[in-house]
């Protein structure tokens, strides 16, 4: 039986690995030969993990929404400015560099899953309210200083992510409309709206 720290440190290479081949070849096509090949393992071995390919599936997207919320702790940590720390936040999911475009493939399969797939929909649902919980608190503390408007920031939380979701996906498709630079701008727009004028 392997020690608990190598079972650890397989399963997040086994899931790393997934998340790669989501991101290539999307879930419908898949296989779980192709994830063992990718984490350099056998079939048998991410069936020791994973029953299913369901399970694994499961198992990769939430390990994706981890991996992204570990990314951005730091930025929501080192800015002590709520204006500063919700445009670091934002620009974090800008697509432009490799980690990033993964993680919004991996997102955009899940929610293509996740339309005929009630597990995946709760998934959905314990991910989104823990990005509304993050910036809904970047904006109250806004709020609380005077630095943004007065309005529901659960509501304006879910503009934004909506937003941002939906520009995204624009980039990633490689929309000539909805460049990353533009993506960029429309965020810094709707950004500006929500600030208060310095008196």
């Amino acid at each position: 039986m392997p020690r608990p720290s190598v079972e650890a440190a397989r399963r997040e290479q086994i899931l790393s690995a997934a998340c790669d081949v989501v991101s290539e070849i999307g879930f419908k096509s898949l296989r779980i030969a192709d994830v063992a090949r990718r984490a350099g393992t056998s079939t048998g071995t991410v069936h020791y993990y994973f029953d299913t390919k369901a399970d694994l599936m499961r198992a990769a997207f939430e390990w994706n929404f981890t991996r992204s919320l570990d990314r951005r702790r730091p930025l929501l940590e080192e800015q002590s400015d709520p204006r500063r720390r919700l445009r670091a936040f934002v620009e974090s999911y800008l697509p432009i560099d490799d980690v990033t475009v993964r993680a919004w493939r991996v997102w955009a399969e899940l929610w293509v899953e996740a339309l005929h797939d009630r597990d995946l929909q709760e998934l959905n649902d314990q991910v989104y309210g823990e990005w509304r919980r993050i910036v809904a608190g970047v904006l109250r503390d806004g709020q609380d200083r005077g630095l943004f408007r007065d309005e529901d920031p659960v509501l304006v939380a879910n503009g934004l992510i909506g937003m941002i979701d939906g520009l995204a996906l624009q980039a990633l498709l490689g929309s000539r409309s909805m460049t990353v630079e533009r993506m960029r701008e429309v965020c810094e727009r709707a950004i500006r709206d929500l600030e208060l004028a310095a008196v």
